[in-house]
């Protein structure tokens, strides 16, 4: 395992990403992304940054391992139940006054919290006339979230999960139990679109009513959150909401000023008309 990764074999990791395989991380926090790249070396057992530089250049699967690594978020299952208990108590209730409502989970990594949403949307009976649009940089990721597929061991805590944030239903009801595994039931997934979208290259792609990004922005620098809030801010309809994670803020986005704050403790904004 490399201990420490230099500033200048740093930036090297970066420009070979970024002009061998077209993913730009200039802008994400440099010393996170460090850590990540070190214990990726751990992982696959390099000792050196040249051998690391060299495989990156050179083996193609190396790098799609790697993206897959390093890109990971860690995600469960009515995370923060706080959070989900306002989106069930202030925001969903707003959203009915649609027709037709469309939601973009943004980094969706391996599809909990957009299984949530959706659960959500079931109880709300909001469900049919809802698309949510499930994204994430990582390919692997969105294979993963597409199947629905959740360790079973898990779903003790997401239970709890569940039930703090005021759901009142048999949470077993909406998975089936299979050897070791927990299969979301279909039906919450149906009209659910999982793609992949980079943030810090691609574009508007829809008008949405409720666009969810939560922590995500603890792995961008301040120059790559104001980029991504304006992208969010131009997807999102007048009144629509954004949310952050907990540990997120909008305090010192030059963006801030179009958003004002439906809850701050949870970190749900609105954007301005």
């Amino acid at each position: 395992m490399v201990e420490e990764i230099s500033n200048a074999d740093f930036t090297d990791l970066v420009k070979i990403i970024q002009q061998r395989y077209g993913y730009d991380f200039t802008d994400y926090a440099s010393a996170s992304l460090k850590r990540r790249f070190s214990r990726f070396t751990g992982y696959t057992g390099i000792d050196n940054i040249f051998d690391l530089k060299h495989r990156l250049l050179n083996e193609t699967d190396f790098f799609r391992e790697m993206i897959r690594y390093i890109t990971v978020n860690v995600t469960e299952m009515f995370r923060d139940p706080s959070f989900y208990k306002v989106l069930r108590e202030q925001v969903i209730p707003r959203l009915a006054s649609y027709p037709s409502i469309k939601i973009w989970h943004a980094g969706c990594a391996t599809g909990e919290e957009v299984y949530s949403m959706a659960i959500l949307l079931q109880e709300a009976g909001l469900l049919d006339r809802c698309r949510i649009y499930a994204t994430d940089l990582n390919e692997a990721n969105l294979e993963k979230a597409e199947s629905g597929i959740i360790a079973l061991k898990d779903m003790k805590d997401y239970t709890q999960n569940y039930m703090q944030s005021g759901g009142i239903h048999d949470f077993s009801n909406y998975y089936t139990a299979r050897y070791d595994n927990a299969i979301i039931h279909p039906s919450l997934l149906r009209n659910v679109i999982f793609f992949q979208h980079n943030l810090v290259t691609d574009q508007v792609f829809n008008e949405f009513q409720l666009i969810c990004c939560r922590n995500v922005f603890i792995y961008f620098n301040r120059t790559l959150q104001e980029r991504v809030v304006k992208l969010f801010y131009e997807s999102l309809t007048s009144l629509g909401y954004l949310a952050l994670g907990i540990k997120e803020s909008l305090l010192y986005n030059e963006e801030r000023i179009k958003f004002e704050p439906v809850n701050l403790a949870n970190k749900i904004f609105r954007r301005k008309v």
